[in-house]
């Protein structure tokens, strides 16, 4: 076989071993995304809770404002009533009694309902923070994992960046070169076995002069049908 194909089949299970880490890559970080996402979710929860906890109390706050206000009125029509002398006058007062104690009742009930709600609430908080804990502790369990998960990976494809770097400087440029332009397109497959006389990239057939090239290996030879390098691979003794 030609030794500059040989290289190349060399080359070509290298770079197919270094890319094969990527997806390991991805998988792991998904993980941490994943579990990110679960923090987040929870965290936007919590988030929910504490606005509307802080928007009932704060409307509580008003109701109180205005009972103070209507106490300080039903106060003032005490001392107007000394001062009234006609019935008219006694009848406006009285209205305005009851309206003010209808506004009371009615911010009472307010403020009993508003707190009812936000003890239920406050109960909900208190588990959504446990969740939000309980999940950042998570999230930093799988970190750690990941990240000596990555360490190895990243260990490995250093390994095989290096051997890469070997392989490429005993391989002449020019062949070199040839590899990489059919690699843009192709990716891992731009080295491919044939296999029953078929192309193992493009999987069309080759007729028998380009297959007894293949198999001669004196040069390197390309699919008449999609350019790859095609080798042909050894055949055991059980095959």
């Amino acid at each position: 076989m030609n030794k500059h194909l040989n290289e190349l089949i060399e080359l070509s299970k290298n770079d197919q071993a270094i890319d094969s880490y990527t997806p390991r890559i991805e998988v792991a970080n998904k993980k941490v995304s994943k579990a990110q996402q679960k923090i987040d979710t929870a965290q936007a929860e919590l988030d929910t809770l504490n606005e509307e906890i802080e928007s009932n109390e704060a409307k509580v706050k008003t109701f109180e404002e205005q009972l103070t206000l209507l106490h300080e009125q039903l106060n003032a029509n005490t001392k107007k009533l000394k001062e009234i002398s006609t019935e008219k006058e006694m009848k406006a007062l009285s209205v305005e009694e009851d309206m003010a104690k209808e506004k009371m009742t009615f911010a009472n009930e307010e403020i009993e309902r508003l707190q009812r709600i936000n003890e239920t609430k406050k109960s909900l908080r208190d588990e959504a923070h446990t969740k939000v804990d309980t999940l950042a502790t998570a999230l930093e369990t799988v970190k750690e994992k990941i990240a000596g998960e990555i360490e190895e990976i990243e260990k490995s494809k250093g390994e095989l960046f290096e051997k890469r770097e070997e392989i490429s400087r005993n391989l002449e440029q020019k062949v070199l070169s040839f590899y990489e332009k059919i690699r843009i397109w192709a990716g891992n497959t731009a080295v491919v076995p044939v296999r029953r006389q078929a192309c193992y990239g493009c999987y069309m057939k080759l007729n028998d002069k380009a297959y007894s090239e293949v198999i001669k290996a004196d040069e390197i030879y390309n699919c008449p049908h999609c350019g790859r390098i095609l080798y042909l691979e050894p055949v055991s003794a059980e095959a």
